[in-house]
């Protein structure tokens, strides 16, 4: 067996505007190292976090790389004891897949460190183990994009069936975060539980000219499709200045710009890095002008999920 194997997984985008819990992305950066050790026992422990401010659970069943650990061992009926360390690069509850990427990287060590029995279809339901622990909902629109790379679809839960979807090529993300959290168990609790027809009509719409603009790398129609009539409104007043951060955007020429999953990061698609990056300038200019703090994240589209950063064999 391997002495060790050390993982990054990747923040992901989830939601994407029009696509509540059925659409995500992952990006180059930033994300989460998870290196896993053997040990004689046959206990799973988390013997360290780094970056967390302490403020996550050591407890292997309370966090989300302990949680997908135990799954796997049991799944596989293996005794195995296990040291998790797990070193944290991006914000707590910043709707950025910070418990994804964490589950993520740890399950896919501990794949490797067991020859890669399990694929990665097999891996995702643990995943979702994880997220319902975290946040009490078990939603693939993080954890998929961060297992498989990409831009995702969860076209079902029930059967899971989740799809790749191709992405034109040089697209960017640039995502502004503020120095506030918001909890996705409330983000969650304040949706609506009914939705009119012809709202429902609207985000339909959207959600297809989005999967259709990405097929046919068709920016325009990205930037009609990115439109959210359901979940960004009501979450969009958790966020300080959220509109007049994506007006600027926008005018500045991003393809779409809306919440990143629960919030409160905001996102914007931009269709290059020099895009990108002048358009994260001129969001944080918002903040600047408003003296509050926020970090800027710019990243490519990342088409191949976690990677193996290191690894030993006995």
């Amino acid at each position: 067996m391997m002495k060790f194997v050390e993982v990054f997984a990747p923040a992901t985008v989830a939601n994407v505007g029009c696509g509540f819990d059925v659409f995500g992305f992952a990006l180059d950066e930033p994300g989460d190292h998870v290196r896993i050790t053997p040990s004689a026992d046959s206990e799973v422990i988390i013997s360290r976090i780094e970056g967390d401010e302490g403020r996550l659970p050591r407890n292997a069943e309370a966090n989300t790389a302990g949680v997908v650990v135990l799954e796997y061992l049991r799944k596989i009926h293996s005794q195995q004891g296990i040291s998790i360390e797990l070193y944290k690069n991006m914000p707590l509850g910043s709707g950025m897949g910070s418990s994804a990427a964490s589950a993520v990287a740890a399950l896919v060590a501990i794949n490797r460190l067991f020859d890669d029995i399990l694929t990665k279809e097999e891996l995702l339901p643990i995943a979702l183990l994880a997220e319902k622990s975290a946040c009490g909902t078990a939603h693939a629109d993080n954890v998929a994009p961060a297992l498989f790379g990409g831009f995702t679809l969860i076209r079902s839960y029930d059967p899971l069936d989740v799809i790749q979807i191709p992405v034109p090529d040089g697209l960017y993300c640039c995502l502004l975060h503020p120095d506030i959290e918001i909890r996705t168990e409330y983000a969650r609790k304040i949706l609506p539980v009914n939705v009119d027809l012809k709202t429902a009509v609207a985000q339909w719409g959207n959600t297809a000219g989005l999967i259709a603009g990405l097929f046919r790398s068709d920016l325009d129609l990205l930037r009609r499709a990115m439109e959210d009539h359901i979940v960004e409104p009501v979450r969009a007043p958790l966020i300080p200045y959220f509109y007049e951060v994506k007006h600027t955007a926008l005018e500045a020429g991003a393809i779409g710009c809306s919440i990143s999953g629960s919030g409160p990061t905001i996102f914007a698609l931009c269709t290059n890095q020099n895009d990108a990056e002048i358009i994260a300038d001129r969001m944080k200019y918002v903040y600047d002008a408003h003296k509050r703090n926020c970090q800027i994240y710019i990243s490519r589209l990342n088409p191949d999920g976690p990677k193996i950063l290191s690894e030993d064999i006995l």
